[in-house]
């Protein structure tokens, strides 16, 4: 069976080029990235004195100290560039709108993995610029835990370079429904609220009670943000968050494509 035509045209050192342009490209706007470390980096320091008052009032509360609760705090505070936890990071809805998504269409390459490449090249700038910086500062003005088993470092990035992949996977449909849509800002708005919630960014998920605490680390979100902080601090098992991780990473990913087929057979492009 003939391989469809963005398979046999592209190939991996094209996507590997997409990459390393991702990377220069944001990698111009060393400024602003900085700028936006110092930003997550005052914010971690305010919610670290909330999670600090909540953790002295309720000792041991999920499972985690005030370490942990400090930890957990600038963990996620560094994963806000990478995983873009706000949303946005891609060009596609914007190419949507001016009708050069056309020109993306008719490339002898997967549209979908096209920005994936291009993506993860932008996830790894900015987590040297903007991740590194605010867990640093936090080290250095609370004290945060390292781990100490050897395994934790490589299964932590890992699971964090799976998390960029099921926010790109989130993403890119957000993204994409501005084919149907025209206008994706409202789509925006919904996802920024759910991932906000549903990540472990506002909240870690461990404080939710019951079948709903179940509930939020189930869902895709988690894997952004609450399942890398959890294999960092060891409070979860290694292959299982991998695992429930890959497991998104592939479902986002399948539907990402599914509906890349449906956009190609009708899209409505403003301005083309």
């Amino acid at each position: 069976m003939p391989l469809p035509r963005p398979w046999r045209c592209a190939t991996f050192p094209l996507y590997l080029t997409i990459f390393t342009y991702g990377f220069r490209r944001h990698a111009a706007y060393r400024s602003a990235a900085l700028a936006g470390a110092f930003t997550n980096t005052v914010f971690g320091v305010l919610r670290a004195y909330v999670l600090i008052a909540l953790w002295q009032a309720r000792p041991g509360l999920a499972g985690y100290d005030v370490t942990d609760a400090v930890t957990f705090c600038f963990l996620t505070q560094a994963f806000i560039g990478p995983m873009e936890v706000f949303g946005g990071g891609l060009q596609l809805a914007e190419r949507v709108r001016t009708g050069d998504v056309a020109i993306d269409l008719v490339r002898p390459a997967s549209l979908q993995l096209w920005n994936l490449a291009d993506d993860l090249g932008r996830a790894l700038f900015l987590f040297f610029f903007r991740s590194v910086p605010p867990t640093v500062a936090g080290a250095l003005i609370f004290g945060i835990r390292f781990p100490t088993h050897p395994v934790i470092w490589p299964a932590f990035l890992a699971s964090m370079a799976l998390g960029v992949v099921v926010s790109f996977g989130l993403r890119y449909l957000v993204a994409l429904s501005s084919c149907w849509l025209v206008d994706d800002r409202g789509v925006q708005s919904l996802s920024l609220v759910m991932t906000m919630f549903f990540s472990g960014m506002t909240l870690p998920l461990v404080l939710f009670p019951g079948w709903f605490g179940s509930l939020v680390q189930a869902l895709p979100w988690a894997a952004m943000v609450q399942v890398p902080a959890d294999v960092y601090l060891g409070k979860r098992d290694v292959l299982g968050a991998l695992a429930f991780q890959a497991l998104w990473a592939a479902v986002v990913l399948a539907l990402g494509a599914l509906a890349t087929r449906s956009a190609r057979h009708k899209v409505v492009i403003q301005g083309g």
